[in-house]
C-alpha cells in the first residue's frame, strides 16, 4: 500500500455492509469502501462464489471481509445479515442498501407476484435492513445509511412499473429516514445512478433495458460502476456528515433535477 493511498483511508476502522455486493455496482461499492479502509461484509442471495471472489479482492486491499449470504426481503434473514456482520467485523457504521430486481414487463401483463417480488427486494428489503442496523448504527460515531436508486425513478420508464414504483418508493423512504435518524447522528442519503454499463441477469429481447433507447446523457457516453461507486465513498466519509435526506444524481446529465 503507497503512502498516497494510506492517507486516502478515510474510512480506517469502519465497517460497512453492502447489499447485493457479488456484481456490479454493488462489487463496485464493496471495493471502493474497502479502498479507502473499511472492513467489508460482502451480502448475496445465493452466489456464494462471485461474493468470495469479491471479498478477496477487498481483502487484497488491507481490510478484513466476509462473505454472508441471505434474502433481504425475508425479516429473519435481514436481521441475521446484521448479526453476523457485527459478529465477525465487531460493529457496523455504514449500511449500503443496493439490492434490488431490475426486469422489464408491460404494465398490463405484469403479475402481482413479480410486481410484489420486485418490490420486495427492492424497498422492503431496504426498510428491513435499516431497520436491523438501527441500534449498531446509532452506536456508531457517525453512522451513515446510502440507499441506491435509479434514474426512472424520476423519469419514468416504459416496461418497468414495478422497478420504477420501488425505487421512487426509496426516496421517499430516505427523507422519512433521514428525519427520524438525523437527530440521533445518522446521516440517510441515496445515490441514484443513470445508464451505467453493467452485466444485467433480466435484460430486455434487445440486450439491454428498452428505455435505454431514448435516454442521452449530456457527456455522451454511459457511467461505469465505479462512478457511482465515488459517490457512495463521498457520502459515506467524514466530510458528508451535514448531508442527509439528499439524493446524488450520478447520470452524465441525462436527468437535471
Amino acid at each position: 500500500m503507497s503512502g498516497d493511498n494510506m492517507n486516502k483511508r478515510e474510512l480506517n476502522g469502519r465497517v460497512a455492509l453492502v447489499t447485493g455486493a457479488s456484481r456490479n455496482i454493488g462489487r463496485a461499492i464493496a471495493l471502493a469502501l474497502a479502498e479507502a479502509g473499511a472492513s467489508i461484509a460482502v451480502v448475496a442471495r445465493a452466489d456464494r462464489a462471485a461474493a468470495e471472489a469479491v471479498a478477496r479482492e477487498a481483502e487484497a486491499k488491507g481490510v478484513r471481509a466476509t462473505v454472508i449470504l441471505g434474502d433481504v426481503s425475508q425479516e429473519d434473514d435481514s436481521a441475521r445479515l446484521v448479526s453476523e456482520t457485527v459478529d465477525v467485523l465487531g460493529c457496523l457504521d455504514l449500511l449500503v442498501n443496493n439490492a434490488a430486481i431490475r426486469r422489464e414487463d408491460p404494465l398490463e401483463s405484469l403479475s402481482f407476484k413479480d410486481w410484489r417480488e420486485v418490490l420486495s427486494v427492492t424497498l422492503d428489503g431496504a426498510f428491513l435492513m435499516s431497520r436491523a442496523a438501527i441500534p449498531h448504527l446509532l452506536a456508531s460515531n457517525g453512522g451513515s445509511i446510502i440507499n441506491i436508486g435509479g434514474l426512472t425513478a424520476y423519469t419514468g420508464a416504459v416496461n418497468r412499473a414495478h422497478v420504477i414504483a420501488a425505487k421512487a418508493g426509496l426516496d421517499g423512504l430516505t427523507k422519512a429516514m433521514a428525519h427520524e435518524l438525523g437527530p440521533r447522528g445518522v446521516t440517510v442519503n441515496l445515490v441514484s445512478p443513470g445508464m451505467i454499463d453493467t452485466n444485467r441477469a433480466h435484460a430486455s429481447s434487445a440486450g439491454e433495458p428498452a428505455h435505454h433507447n431514448t435516454t442521452r446523457t449530456l457527456v455522451g457516453r454511459r457511467g461505469t460502476p465505479e462512478e457511482v461507486a465515488a459517490a457512495v465513498l463521498y457520502l459515506a466519509g467524514p466530510v458528508a456528515r451535514f448531508t442527509t435526506g439528499q439524493t446524488l444524481h450520478v447520470n452524465g446529465g441525462a436527468f437535471l433535477p
